[in-house]
């Protein structure tokens, strides 16, 4: 069964507190979206502003290959907004729980009811597609929302949604209402689920069980309050898990994770470390028994493969590692310690797991090269020349010099500050050499006085999607970051190499 997939990231995500988009953003969005594969893109809500209004113009004449449509209220002016916007496609709304009739609306359930009709009929006078919700119709007397659905299924509306608008359904109520809006109207059904209970997902999988052939989804769950049904969990759990029939949608799924990441950065919300799918640790292992388990075969503790959504499996030295896990990861660096080596790093790294440090690979190859003997690991670039000029009226230039495995480099470039102009220089070089990108930067002071330490952390990524970390710290925040960088580079290089010359 081909299920539709709604995206509301622009519309209901937008709506996240602390969020707000402006129109080449949320074109942006929309691109980006399209290139997924979504089938439907609430695109916004064209009455609220002008700058709403243009933007989702700007996405209505962008050429999209999936059906932009817009929200609108049960009234004549919302609907001239959209069409106004360019729109042939409406998702037109209006509350029919008590609680909303009597606070919000000051209605009867008859003059909603009038309302919902009227609505549907306009927007069906002037061509326009429409999807008609009952908002909090998990909240909505039963027999109440049946008719509602029934009265406007015969005013002409094209769909039906079923908006659990604060989160109050269960996954068993879900699909009694679902059954019971198909029962009334014979049209496709959608439901829109909030994730107040955490049972947004959940819920939106009960009513497609039931007989729904849409979901309403958002990147990452955004959305008011808790959020909402987040895409990627609803679309992988459709993908991969047992169901009694077989369910598919057209989101290319190796694309989840790229589209994740564009859309947090776009609208500033991180995504928690341990969310399902897209979260930092959904493919991460630091258990010795996992670990050991993953690498005899991933299936054993990985419901699904990391590259189905685009992403790559790592694995984490701490108090709770395993030989197994620690020498994959310094094989990655063409580290092979003994034994007796390998228990000596272990111990290390267990002292200080219970310190409650984390340990990243950063800290094992420094441990690893305190018990080897050895200075460091393999550098196949070396920064050979450096420099920096800033001042007030003047942009701050970098030039920077690299020798990549016997050849010089040059890169130069300006920057807002003489940090950014630096790694913009290096990221010149690396672009000419290897497509490597420097995904993060963090700077911590640790320590005070005119002599103050500052400590750089990076995180630098290639074309493949491999990242790895590098610390450095020093007294010069420019010079520390250049070097933390190219410890960076020379690590992701140095795993590459290991690589070709394994498949080779």
């Amino acid at each position: 069964m081909r299920i539709r997939i709604f995206d509301t990231t622009l519309r209901d995500g937008e709506q996240t507190p602390g969020i707000s988009l402006s129109p080449d953003q949320k074109l942006a969005i929309a691109r980006k979206l399209d290139e997924l594969g979504v089938d439907a893109i609430e695109a916004g809500f064209p009455v609220i502003s002008e700058g709403e209004l243009r933007s989702v113009k700007m996405i209505t004449k962008a050429g999209l290959s999936c059906d932009i449509c817009g929200l609108a209220r049960t009234n004549k002016k919302d609907i001239d907004a959209a069409i106004n916007a360019g729109l042939d496609y409406i998702h037109t709304f209006i509350a029919t729980s008590d609680i909303h009739l009597e606070y919000k609306l000051k209605m009867t359930r008859e003059q909603a009811l009038e309302k919902a009709i009227e609505a549907v009929e306009y927007g069906k006078s002037h061509g326009l597609q429409v999807e008609f919700s009952a908002e909090d119709a998990t909240r909505t007397d039963r027999e109440f929302l049946k008719k509602v659905f029934a009265e406007v299924a015969k005013a002409g509306a094209d769909r039906i949604d079923i908006p659990d608008t604060v989160g109050y359904s269960t996954p068993e109520y879900m699909a009694e209402i679902t059954k019971d809006a198909i029962a009334a109207t014979k049209l496709p059904v959608s439901v829109h689920c909030h994730n107040d209970f955490g049972l947004a997902v959940a819920n939106a999988l009960s009513g497609i069980r039931a007989g729904a052939q849409c979901a309403h989804v958002t990147i990452n769950g955004i959305g008011e309050r808790a959020g909402n049904a987040s895409l990627e969990e609803f679309v992988m759990a459709l993908k991969c898990l047992p169901y009694d029939q077989k369910y598919e949608t057209g989101i290319k799924s190796e694309l989840i994770y790229d589209t994740s990441r564009f859309v947090s950065r776009i609208v500033g919300i991180q995504v928690q470390p341990n969310k399902a799918i897209v979260g930092d640790n959904a493919f991460g292992h630091e258990s010795g028994i996992h670990t050991h388990g993953v690498l005899s075969n991933p299936l054993t503790y990985e419901p699904i493969g990391p590259e189905l959504v685009g992403r790559k499996r790592w694995l984490q030295v701490g108090k709770h590692a395993g030989i197994h896990g620690m020498n994959a990861m310094l094989g990655e660096y063409g580290i092979h310690p003994t034994d007796l080596q390998s228990k000596q790093i272990l111990d290390k790294v267990k002292i200080l797991g219970d310190q409650g440090k984390q340990v990243t690979d950063v800290e094992l190859l420094s441990i690893a090269s305190d018990i080897l003997g050895e200075k460091g690991i393999k550098r196949i670039v070396h920064l050979t020349g450096f420099s920096v000029s800033t001042g007030i009226g003047t942009m701050p230039y970098a030039f920077v010099k690299l020798n990549v495995d016997g050849e010089d480099f040059i890169g130069t470039d300006y920057g807002v500050g003489p940090v950014d102009a630096a790694l913009n220089a290096i990221q010149k070089i690396t672009g000419k050499i290897s497509e490597i990108k420097i995904k993060d930067y963090g700077l911590a002071s640790i320590s005070g006085g005119s002599t103050a330490l500052c400590e750089v952390t990076i995180r630098v990524e290639d074309a493949q999607g491999e990242s790895v970390s590098a610390k450095s710290v020093g007294e010069d925040i420019v010079t520390t970051s250049v070097q933390a960088v190219i410890d960076g580079i020379n690590r992701i290089m140095l795993k590459n190499m290991l690589k070709e010359k394994q498949l080779s």
